[in-house]
Order: C-alpha cells, then structure tokens, then sequence
C-alpha cells in the first residue's frame, strides 16, 4: 500500500522559512517522480515545485522561485520542500503527490499527472 506521509507545516510570520517533508512507503522512490501542490480555501489546487526521478531537473511555480527548493533523498524514501521568505499568499494545505515514469529527467506540473497522493499540512504565513 502506497502512502505519502507530509509532514513540517505550521504558523511563521512573513519572510520565515520551513520545511516540509514527505516520507514515502510501499513504493519504489527512485522509480518516481514527485510534485507539490498546494491549494488555499476557496481556490484551486495549483502547483508548486517538482522534481525528477534523478534528482537532476527540477520546476518551480513562478511565485516561489528563488525562494522554494524541492530536493530528495531516495535513500531516506523522503522529499522535501524548502520554503524561505514567505508570504500570506503562500499560505495553503501543501501535499506531495508521486507519479511512476520511466523518464529519469522529467518533471511533472499537472496534478493529473500524479497518481499517488499525501493528506497535506497547513502552512499559515501571518502578516
């Protein structure tokens, strides 16, 4: 059984920094690729950052770039989200979501391009 487990959510104030991270099971992790998404009350989903099964290529939504990094560390079957200088507009329910391909490189920025999905963990950003 698949699970996708995030984890590292809270309150910061404007311009503070946190982690996020999501542990994976029941998957080979270096067979996939990942992606965040977040979605904010009375919004869509959209997304933010993704990375490729090699850890090489990475995609960012254009508001968080210079400011987010996705990473991996398959050894650890954990992904992560460095999130730096936040702002109230980032605040949002932040999941992870995994996606099997065969492609070392690519990256992935549909939501319908991922298959397995996490519960998510609330990031507030105060101003």
């Amino acid at each position: 059984q698949v699970q996708l487990a995030e984890s590292g959510g809270g309150l910061v104030q404007t311009g503070g920094s946190l982690r996020l991270s999501c542990a994976a099971s029941g998957l080979t992790v270096n067979n996939y690729a990942m992606g965040w998404f977040r979605q904010a009350p009375g919004k869509e989903r959209e997304f933010v950052a993704a990375i490729s099964r090699s850890g090489d290529n990475t995609d960012y939504l254009d508001s968080v770039k210079g400011r987010f990094t996705v990473s991996r560390v398959d050894a650890k079957r954990t992904f992560y989200l460095q999130m730096n200088s936040l702002e109230p507009e980032d605040t949002a329910l932040y999941s992870c979501a995994a996606r099997l391909t065969i492609s070392r490189g690519s990256t992935y920025s549909t939501s319908g391009d991922y298959k397995y999905w996490g519960q998510g963990t609330q990031v507030t950003v105060s101003s």
